[in-house]
């Protein structure tokens, strides 16, 4: 029989309700069981002068099992009962708040009387991020005890505020430097010696003086524009009930809107990337013993919009950062965009003077590879040129000290040719950033054939001491992302060909009610750099790898060949004023002369939905296809790539929990109507068996694994 997470504890006449649940105390249903019980057999002492409310660890309760809202039969209703029966209490009840108080932690905390907390105690509401709403009593005790404007601000961003903040607020009632529970004790004494009137945050009421004149109007209005979050509008709707109605009807309020958003689509999808994240660091095969490597200097090639980027990543993170360049111009040119780009920053507010100097000061630019000799980690950040990235590996072979990590930025490159190529493959890995590197989540980490596991393990950790989300990849054209895009945006430029805009092929998917993305397809490539897009295609192709279709790809080619590069040539798919995209006729009829030489046939029944159904399915059905090919080991591992790295709405889940949403039976159906109707000579459209095979099970995509993976 396992041991309680809770416990009841004596401390002079103080009851302590003690809870040990690592690695964040969170609210399981045993967590709520034993608090019940705790809370029973106080009730039922009557030696106790007070209740003291402590956590075990590093942090107060840190939010609740969120694996338990997809039990079918979920219900806060037992959580809720007690904390009406912990705040209801006679005697009084303290919390003694650490570290952070969160989602249920600060509800728990809200229940009791008084609040004595550390001074890096923060606190915050954030289910808005998991698509729920606060479902135990926050969205009615947070108003009452901050006010309408902060809990809101709170509550529908999903921030935390620190301790003075909460302090001033009314959130917290005390901070003390002692350890919380002594601190907590010591309270709990006082407060019951001194006969104190127990303040109860249910009893209070929101003061009229506290709501600003048309604030209910605009809370209700401000969450119904957007609608792709239904969280958002059950949360203000949530806060009017406190503001507007007596606890017990803003109660049941509250309870109506959480239960709207619970099974959401949204939600589900929200909460499928939270596990996700935290699933992707789990390497299948990986030892836990592995040692890892030190990695204190890291070193950059290439001083270009990645290569300063990846630079300002690791400065950021306070590693000295050794920038290499082929020449001195391109080298200040480099430190320039740097600059400016921190510039920027401060400009906004964002980052204090000094803290600039202090980044860019531990950045040394030099022309010698010597240079890189004492780094840990060095990076090759050059344009995607299989012979320049080839040069460099060697060089970096001979330069960089035994157990040096040495990694390449590439795209859409061989890792396994550039790892071969430095005479050390063990050493070697790819860390494929995105742009811009400083300010995107993701890194695609890509395992060669020969990589060690240690090498791996450590860049693996490393990535979160950089802010990164880190995804798993094997080596193929593309990776993850790159290899799922290029379906896409074969797609995108066949519609373009066929006759489609691309305003209008951008708008099928930008659009709120079919996906929400960002951006679209030329919009994107043109702000990446055609130039860049068009380069990658012509390296597959030398490789051998593009398909026996003279028509693929042919426009982002062409536009390559007219020096049409996107935004930093003022014209790409688009043409710009400033940085407004406007129709470039050249691009149209470029497409006209384009699609007459392949034979492919124009028309003018391009319908939003066909767009937005071949840029997905060719994209789910390729995802389908790397987990077969054992490329990524997840289906969840994909949707990360594309939620962090390509701007993938959060409330659709990523690619593969889009798909899952659609019912992939209907997929399959889509993609079979797909190849009758635009052909399928070079297998653009043959269904991938994995695909095949979980439609038919009833399986789900983002649950899906790569062969011999559990």
């Amino acid at each position: 029989m396992s041991l309680s997470p809770v416990t009841l504890r004596r401390d002079g006449t103080v009851a302590v309700l003690h809870i040990d649940n690592p690695p964040v105390n969170a609210l399981s249903p045993a967590t709520v069981q034993g608090l019940i019980d705790g809370l029973k057999a106080f009730e039922a002492d009557a030696s106790f002068t007070a209740l003291v409310l402590h956590c075990e660890g590093r942090t107060f309760v840190a939010g609740g099992d969120i694996a338990s809202f997809d039990i079918p039969d979920f219900s806060a209703t037992p959580f809720n009962s007690f904390l009406a029966r912990l705040e209801g209490q006679a005697r009084p009840v303290v919390a003694a708040v650490h570290g952070t108080a969160l989602g249920g932690g600060l509800e728990l905390a809200m229940a009791c009387h008084w609040r004595v907390a550390t001074p890096s105690t923060r606190v915050g509401l954030p289910e808005v991020k998991l698509g729920l709403i606060p479902g135990s009593l926050g969205t009615q005790r947070l108003p009452r005890l901050a006010g309408p404007v902060l809990a809101l601000d709170m509550m529908s961003s999903g921030r935390m505020v620190d301790a003075k903040t909460a302090l001033a607020a009314g959130i917290l009632d005390e901070i003390s430097e002692l350890p919380p529970l002594q601190a907590a004790v010591a309270r709990a004494q006082a407060l019951a010696a001194e006969g104190w009137t127990l303040r109860r945050a249910s009893a209070l009421a929101v003061p009229a003086d506290k709501i600003p004149d048309g604030f209910l109007d605009r809370t209700i209005a401000d969450a119904a524009a957007k609608p792709q979050y239904p969280a958002l509008g059950a949360i203000a709707r949530s806060v009017v009930a406190a503001c507007t109605l007596p606890f017990a009807e803003g109660e049941r309020a509250e309870s109506e809107n959480f239960m709207g958003v619970l099974r959401s689509p949204q939600s589900v999808a929200m909460r499928h990337l939270f596990f996700a994240e935290r699933t992707a660091n789990k390497i299948p095969g990986l030892p836990r013993d592995v040692t890892l490597r030190e990695v204190q200097r890291v070193g950059i090639v290439g001083a270009g919009t990645m290569g300063g980027g990846i630079a300002m990543t690791f400065a950021n993170a306070g590693f000295p950062v050794t920038l290499v360049e082929a020449t001195d111009a391109a080298l200040q040119r480099g430190v320039g965009i740097i600059r400016a780009n921190y510039e920027a920053t401060v400009a906004k507010g964002k980052l204090k003077p000094e803290a600039m100097a202090e980044r860019l000061g531990r950045i040394t630019p030099t022309l010698s590879y010597d240079d890189l000799a004492g780094c840990d980690l060095v990076i090759e950040a050059v344009f995607e040129n299989m012979d320049l990235k080839k040069e460099i590996a060697a060089r970096l072979g001979a330069v960089c000290k035994p157990g040096a990590i040495i990694a390449t930025n590439t795209s859409t490159l061989d890792v396994d040719q550039i790892a071969a190529a430095t005479g050390r493959a063990a050493d070697v890995l790819g860390m494929h950033f995105f742009s811009p590197a400083h300010v995107m989540r993701l890194l695609e980490v890509v395992r060669g054939a020969q990589t060690a596991p240690g090498v791996l393990a450590t860049v693996m950790k490393l990535a979160g001491r950089i802010g990164k989300v880190a995804v798993v990849s094997g080596v193929c054209y593309g990776f993850i992302g790159n290899r799922m895009a290029e379906a896409y945006m074969r797609e995108a430029e066949f519609l373009l060909l066929e006759g489609a805009t691309p305003a209008q092929v951008d708008g099928a998917v930008e659009s709120t009610e079919r996906l929400g993305l960002a951006m679209g397809p030329c919009r994107m490539l043109d702000m990446a750099g055609i130039d860049v897009g068009a380069k990658t295609v012509i390296e597959l192709d030398k490789s051998g790898g593009l398909p026996a279709d003279p028509s693929y790809r042919v426009l982002v080619r062409a536009l390559f060949e007219r020096g049409l590069f996107g935004q930093k040539t003022g014209a790409g798919y688009y043409r710009y004023d400033g940085r407004k995209p406007l129709p470039n006729p050249d691009v149209e009829a470029l497409c006209i002369e384009l699609a007459a030489r392949h034979g492919i046939t124009r028309r003018s029944d391009i319908t939003p939905d066909e767009i937005l159904q071949r840029l997905m399915f060719a994209m789910v059905n390729e995802g389908a296809r790397i987990l077969d090919d054992g490329i990524a080991y997840r289906g969840s591992d994909i949707d990360i790539v594309w939620t962090a790295g390509y701007g993938f709405p959060d409330h659709r889940g990523g690619p593969m929990c889009w798909a899952d949403l659609q019912g992939l039976g209907n997929v399959v159906a889509g993609i079979e109507r797909l190849a009758a109707t635009c052909g399928n000579a070079h297998g653009y459209w043959t269904v991938s068996p994995l695909l095949v095979r979980l439609a038919q099970s009833g399986g789900k995509l983002r649950e899906a694994t790569a062969p011999g993976v559990k």
